[in-house]
């Protein structure tokens, strides 16, 4: 009987651990990616040159001035950090990496085309709204 007892509580003692990593470990990758690219950007340079290149480039500035009336408070998430959980959750890590190298080592035209098609498939339109919100505002600091 002792066994039991001592076994249950095991399996209890485990369940709450999982579904504990199950609802804080996306916040936690979330916000630890979010810091790395945030502090390699802006210690490479790389940030003033992404907004650069967005205001060479009239198809990122018109997709970009989409999100610029956007009503945030109706989106499913209102800041970068949230931005960043929902692509974990729609983008493997792997995905991510990828898509950070190719843009740091600079995108065709076809590539940037397949990206936004890839990332237009995976998120639904107010997930796609909420991101050109964000980038209107990050980029207008």
């Amino acid at each position: 009987m002792k066994f039991l007892k001592i076994f249950l509580s095991f399996i209890i003692i485990i369940g709450i651990v999982g579904i504990a990593v199950y609802y804080f470990a996306p916040k936690i990758i979330a916000d630890q990616v979010m810091e790395q690219v945030t502090v390699e950007l802006e210690d490479s340079g790389q940030l003033e040159n992404i907004k650069q290149e967005i205001k060479n480039d009239p198809q990122l500035q018109a997709f970009i001035e989409e999100g610029k009336n956007i009503d945030s408070s109706q989106l499913p998430f209102q800041t970068k950090e949230e931005a960043t959980r929902v692509l974990l959750k729609k983008f493997n890590i792997r995905e991510l990496q990828e898509i950070q190298a190719k843009a740091k080592n600079g995108m065709t035209a076809e590539e940037k085309q397949a990206l936004y098609n890839q990332i237009e498939s995976t998120l639904s339109e107010d997930e796609m709204l909420a991101l050109k919100a964000i980038l209107y505002k990050e980029l207008s600091k």
